[in-house]
């Protein structure tokens, strides 16, 4: 009972990347940067899907849910780094800890079912075009979406609730960007194997399920694109995948280089990974979604057009 008093009451220091002052100014400037064009970039994705009648399909609709949830998970995240790197005090408490932790759990695996659900949304587009308005109906991709949220909300829970067993009586530096799984354990002085076995035993279903669901849906992809006669039907095919592979690949190559190693080389080395799915990935999203992408284009165009006309009159 004493050290769950003295978790509770103590908290925890949250170091960042760097004590050096000159390269916190750097690095403020840097994360404001990009904290500010993922809001944008995101906000903008959501508003011209929710104006534009034509983007009302399941792959917008997945894709306004993507942009919602990196939304949410910067938000979680950066601003506390951004008052770390001004303040001299950089304590965390353990109740924000814990808070930050549920909510970057959460939103992870939120973020990789979306994927997945739009990896089958492709998948049927492609491989079952007469079937699509019927097998992707509205209904479907709200249940879908629940489903998403719900699996995410437990997994998240399960490790929160599992972290409040453990027992923190050493150091209380973190030295990293926010309170990271990872991290923690670390510095746990008290049994952690529990955490450990769950960890892996959720994390296979949650993310490898999910991925493995992803290759398969993209094999049969890959095989319907091939047997399309012309060129230029396989191009116009294959385009509808691009951005949905690019941001698979990105998000699974961050995360990759953090996770799939043993707890016990988790290194400071690992916080430029870190940052990458958890500010690079959610600030990228939109512009590989809408670079090549004629009808967000249009859309954007339209809510600018919009918005600049009701200022005029």
């Amino acid at each position: 009972m004493d050290g769950d008093n003295h978790n509770v009451t103590s908290g925890f220091l949250l170091l960042g990347l760097s004590e050096d002052p000159e390269q916190q100014q750097i690095l403020f400037w840097m994360f404001l940067s990009m904290y500010l064009v993922t809001v944008v970039g995101n906000v903008l994705i959501i508003l011209a899907i929710s104006s534009d009648f034509r983007l009302h399909t399941p792959m917008y609709f997945f894709l306004a849910n993507l942009s919602f949830t990196d939304l949410f998970f910067v938000t979680n995240t950066i601003p506390k780094m951004l008052v770390n790197l001004q303040s001299q005090s950089k304590v965390i408490s353990y109740t924000g800890c814990l808070a930050q932790l549920y909510f970057l759990v959460s939103l992870v695996a939120l973020d990789n079912l979306i994927l997945a659900a739009m990896a089958y949304d492709r998948y049927v587009a492609i491989c079952r075009p007469l079937q699509y308005t019927t097998a992707m109906n509205p209904g479907l991709c709200i249940l879908i979406v629940v489903f998403c949220w719900v699996l995410s909300v437990l997994y998240g829970l399960i490790h929160t609730l599992l972290m409040t067993r453990v027992t923190f009586c050493g150091s209380r530096k973190i030295h990293y960007i926010f309170c990271e799984m990872y991290v923690l354990l670390r510095l746990a002085c008290s049994d952690t194997q529990v955490n450990h076995v769950v960890l892996i035993a959720t994390g296979c279903f949650i993310f490898l399920t999910p991925f493995g669901f992803m290759i398969a849906s993209y094999v049969r992809i890959v095989r319907a694109i091939l047997r399309i006669p012309s060129v230029t039907g396989k191009y116009k095919a294959f385009s509808t995948c691009a951005s949905h592979l690019a941001v698979v690949s990105l998000f699974y190559g961050t995360l990759g280089m953090v996770y799939l190693q043993p707890l016990h080389t988790y290194s400071m080395k690992d916080s430029v990974a870190t940052m990458m799915y958890a500010v690079v990935t959610p600030m990228m999203n939109p512009f590989i979604y809408s670079l090549r992408n004629r009808d967000m284009h249009g859309a954007l165009v339209k809510l600018f057009l919009r918005k600049a006309i009701q200022r005029l009159t």
